[in-house]
């Protein structure tokens, strides 16, 4: 029906927009994930904890080997993943979409795709 098809349509058009929206997010994280590295990416340094942190006592051995947290670039990651995860996602659903091989579906996927890295 036409009322499907435009909804279907819709429903790609917001899928595309939000497949940018996360590709841009993604990006911002991984600005701030640089920010948050230490200078000196020496074992020592990824471990140690932060100034003003509590953490394993200096010169403990078997502590420094299981640190007890997680340093802030850890955290970071775990976010980048997480935006990748659900990149991942949208592709093979928008892609999964155009396979349909709909011309109005392949034109809500583009026209998404547009307004999302517009805005």
């Amino acid at each position: 029906s036409p009322a499907g098809m435009v909804l279907s349509v819709l429903v790609i058009l917001l899928l595309s927009v939000l497949y940018e929206a996360v590709k841009m997010g993604k990006a911002v994280l991984l600005r701030r994930a640089l920010l948050a590295l230490p200078r000196s990416l020496s074992q020592e340094a990824l471990t140690e904890p932060q100034e003003g942190d509590s953490g394993p006592a200096q010169g403990s051995p078997s502590l420094m080997a299981f640190p007890t947290f997680f340093p802030r670039w850890f955290w970071f990651h775990v976010g980048q993943t997480l935006f990748h995860v659900v990149q991942v996602v949208l592709g093979y659903m928008v892609m999964l979409a155009v396979m349909s091989y709909n011309a109005w579906i392949f034109l809500g996927a583009i026209a998404g795709s547009t307004l999302g890295y517009f805005v």
